[in-house]
């Protein structure tokens, strides 16, 4: 059974960081892409950055804006998301997703399987 486990998530004040991570299992992690969505409250889910099974490659939302970093650790089976100079428009709850054609997309119909995502709540 594939499971993704999304951690990391949190209350923090503008400007602040966090560091996503999202553990996975039941799954030959190394050979797929993962990707982080997040949905703000009566919004719909949106793609936030992906990367691809080697971990190589990387594609961002535009408003991320060099302020998020996707990385990929196949010995440790997780996928982080480092999220710098937060903003309250980046409150949410942030979800991983894994894609196993490895190439990684912005398209949330193309993953194959979601965590159940964690809150990040950031304070003006």
């Amino acid at each position: 059974q594939v499971q993704l486990v999304e951690s990391g998530g949190g209350l923090v004040q503008t400007g602040g960081s966090l560091r996503l991570s999202c553990a996975a299992s039941g799954l030959t992690f190394s050979t797929y892409a993962m990707g982080w969505f997040r949905q703000a409250p009566g919004k719909e889910r949106d793609f936030v950055a992906a990367i691809n099974w080697r971990g190589r490659r990387s594609y961002y939302a535009d408003f991320v804006k060099g302020r998020f970093t996707i990385s990929k650790d196949n010995t440790k089976n997780t996928v982080y998301l480092q999220m710098n100079s937060l903003e309250p428009e980046d409150t949410a709850v942030y979800y991983c997703a894994a894609d196993k054609t490895g190439w990684g997309t912005t398209k949330q119909d193309e993953y194959d399987y979601w965590g159940q995502g964690t809150q990040v709540t950031v304070s003006s």
